[in-house]
């Protein structure tokens, strides 16, 4: 367990990060988060070139299911809402998982695309335009543009996450039916009431906080854990599946995608971004030693953020 110290309103407390050992304890000060910084991380995320290498595949596979038919009314906004949503490293890391342990890409696409689907629709319904919703200051890489309306926008997101399962449902020829319904089950835990549901709960219930220091901090520990140490983990897990990892692989896989998804929620969220994110960075790469014979040189991109 990790003590983390907090700095807002220069009153201290400590809680900690569960992925974090004993033997790598640190102090996490808490700061406002750098749109500088932000812009850096998301322009490595686009322009890496075995990252845009696999969001090309997945963002074809999906256009390959999905296409603009009528009612227009309908499929349009759908449209709209999966491709207009902020890219991140999930699905890739499942692709990348997958080929790590002797898997071919093509066995993961449609997990990798669910996840970003997913991931669209959780985003579109984080966003919808609520009146009674608190509004914290707009930032630019995540501010939503509004298109359709809170009702479409509602209705998109309900469309969206079965059209994910059947994707997965599609690719399963029966030989490898027992993979499909693991991945349906890591994926549905991930994005549902124990996962980024229950991190959307606690981030707009942070917002409204009453001013306590510790419960403050504590819920954006839980965030971050449950939402991008969560969907990390989760993607990779579901690669290392489907590419016919073994049960420790896909365990190391598991914590290196959280410890992923830690660095990420951490910088997105403020946090010192200096020794804490280093000391996660390490215990990931601890997980790829276990894969010493084998190419982890495209998967550790992944911690360079």
């Amino acid at each position: 367990m990790a003590t983390i110290t907090s700095n807002f309103t220069n009153v201290k407390s400590t809680v900690h990060f569960p992925c974090i050992s004993n033997q790598h304890r640190s102090h996490l000060h808490l700061k406002k988060p750098t749109t500088v910084r932000m812009s850096m991380t998301q322009q490595t995320r686009n322009s890496h070139p075995y990252w845009a290498s696999m969001q090309a595949d997945i963002e074809a596979h999906i256009k390959q299911f999905f296409t603009i038919k009528e009612p227009l009314e309908v499929f349009e906004p759908i449209h709209h809402f999966i491709f207009s949503a902020p890219k991140t490293t999930v699905p890739t890391l499942c692709l990348a998982a997958c080929e790590l342990v002797g898997g071919e890409r093509h066995q993961a696409i449609s997990a990798a695309s669910a996840l970003l689907l997913m991931e669209a629709a959780t985003y579109t319904h984080e966003h919808l335009p609520l009146t009674d919703k608190p509004k914290p200051k707009p930032k630019p890489e995540s501010e939503m543009k509004h298109v359709y309306g809170p009702s479409m926008e509602l209705l998109s997101f309900e469309a969206i996450v079965p059209f994910g399962f059947e994707l997965l449902a599609r690719s399963d020829y029966g030989e490898n039916s027992e993979k499909i319904l693991r991945v349906m089950i890591e994926i549905s835990r991930a994005v549902g009431s124990e996962g980024v549901i229950d991190a959307q709960y606690r981030k707009t219930m942070g917002s409204r906080s009453d001013g306590e220091e510790m419960r403050h901090v504590e819920e954006m520990r839980r965030v971050v854990e449950k939402y991008e140490g969560g969907l990390h983990s989760c993607g990779a897990v579901c690669g290392g599946v489907l590419g016919g990892g073994s049960e420790e692989e896909i365990e190391r896989l598991r914590k290196f995608g959280l410890y992923v998804g830690m660095i990420q929620g951490m910088v997105k969220r403020g946090f010192n971004e200096s020794k804490e994110v280093d000391e996660a960075r390490d215990l990931a790469i601890q997980e790829l030693e276990f894969f010493k014979d084998k190419e982890v040189d495209a998967i550790k991109t992944f911690l360079n953020i």
